[in-house]
């Protein structure tokens, strides 16, 4: 009984963490992508986060971690507090620079939680679930008015993720792992329909659910020497939704989406991921870790809005009166592959304290100027991070970590509806983290 409540307790303590994420996420990696999924591995910028030797957390990147659970049940859970400010200029060029030149800050500062279970069934099979939010973008201008307001004003994506796991110890130095992902996605995309400073917003918003999987293998083929790949599929998802005006148009009827409302309908690809990780101890204190990511944006060629239905109205927002299949609004990004390279190191301090720290280097799937959307200002950067464990007691241990990310100036060049901006943004971004690990029973 003692495990079944345990259990229990882990799994609310998992689902409150869940109803955290989506009002508070923000992509602080390439693209969109949250990286944020452990206090642990953030303080070495993830290096080693596909490998087992760390905490339960590593099963987001490589679900054969989960095979090295201690017995009975364990939780983890983490929050990243990211403060970040992206700020956006536009030049001469811009067809819209007479409204104003500045963004201000477009970044929203977020709390990223993520919470970890799992559940030793015998000595070689392990139960695990995570929830996270593996995908994410919150931007504002601080400037409502101003030369990109046509471009974007509100730009939301929220994505929950449950990831029920079997991990299967094979042999001592061998393990599997399988997990299904179950992914909601939400999204909210807002612009200015006009160039006057009182111009309404036009909004796009729709949701969906979609299904991938994770798969990865952790070996060791010496001791203190482990290696670990890590796979998570590609998920197809088609938001369906509504195209509508953000608030009240006289003589345009209200309806189910909103002011002049009409059904749409978007598909949208978010990439698959591999993780090449490797954990190396030097001696009972020292322990180098790297890791070799690739995320496939490729896969992001634009975003097409098509109307399923007809506007209740006039054709104001691209969809007409009559019939449906028509092209509302698209996107173009031309995105390129995402690359990521960490190293990092662990010194263990005393049984009590253990201490971090890492660098990292991202290839931006963004690279030219005519790619970089008003919506992900996206650019390559550059990771710097530190962190410690301090295990409490046997049964509790706590995370921390610290990060600042370096992110290269970037140049944008976009037209959109026949209207062009010209400029460049600037970025930095702070993260502060903490991780609760707790060992609810045997």
């Amino acid at each position: 009984m003692r495990q079944l409540g345990g259990m229990r307790g882990g799994l609310l303590a998992t689902c409150a963490a869940a109803a955290l994420i989506g009002s508070t996420i923000g992509a602080n990696a390439g693209g969109f992508h949250v990286r944020e999924q452990s206090t642990e591995f953030q303080g070495m910028s993830f290096a080693g986060n596909g490998t087992t030797g760390g905490g339960l957390s590593g099963m987001f990147w490589n679900p054969a971690v989960a095979a090295y659970a201690p017995v009975g049940i364990y939780t983890e859970s983490h929050y990243a507090a990211l403060i970040g400010r992206t700020e956006m200029t536009a030049e001469p060029g811009s067809t819209l620079l007479f409204v104003g030149d500045k963004s201000g800050d477009i970044a929203k500062d977020a709390i990223v939680p993520s919470s970890y279970l799992s559940y030793r069934l015998n000595d070689r099979l392990v139960f695990a679930m995570s929830v996270n939010s593996p995908f994410g973008l919150v931007t504002e201008p601080e400037n409502r008015v101003w030369a990109g307001q046509t471009f974007a004003r509100t730009s939301e994506i929220k994505t929950y993720n449950f990831t029920p796991t079997l991990a299967y110890r094979l042999t001592p130095t061998l393990a599997f792992g399988v997990g299904l992902q179950i992914q909601h996605i939400e999204g909210r995309l807002k612009r200015a329909t006009g160039v006057t400073p009182n111009s309404q917003n036009g909004v796009v918003a729709g949701d969906d659910t979609a299904f991938g999987f994770t798969a990865g293998v952790n070996w060791t083929p010496v001791p203190g020497t482990h290696i670990g790949v890590g796979y998570r599929s590609s998920i197809d998802h088609t938001l369906e939704g509504n195209v509508y005006f953000a608030g009240s148009v006289a003589g345009l009827p209200t309806g189910p989406g909103g002011w002049g409302a009409a059904s749409i309908k978007a598909g949208v690809t978010l990439p698959e991921i591999v993780t090449l990780s490797l954990r190396q101890a030097i001696n009972s204190q020292w322990t180098i870790l790297g890791t070799v990511e690739w995320s496939h944006w490729s896969r992001l060629e634009k975003l097409d809005v098509v109307c399923t239905g007809p506007s209740n109205t006039i054709n104001l927002l691209g969809c007409p009166t009559t019939g449906a299949g028509t092209v509302q609004s698209s996107l173009p990004l031309g995105w390129h592959d995402g690359w990521f390279v960490s190293l990092g190191a662990e010194y263990r301090y005393n049984d009590r304290l253990t201490l971090r720290t890492g660098f990292a280097y991202e290839k931006s799937p963004i690279q030219a100027a005519d790619e970089r959307s008003l919506r992900v200002p996206d650019a390559d950067r550059i990771w710097a991070s530190l962190g410690a464990t301090y295990k409490w007691n046997e049964k509790v241990a706590f995370d921390f970590a610290y990060t600042h990310i370096f992110v290269e100036d970037s140049r944008i060049d976009r037209t959109e509806q026949g209207i062009r901006f010209v400029g460049h943004s600037e970025s930095a971004v702070d993260i502060l983290s903490l991780g609760v690990k707790v060992k609810l029973g045997d």
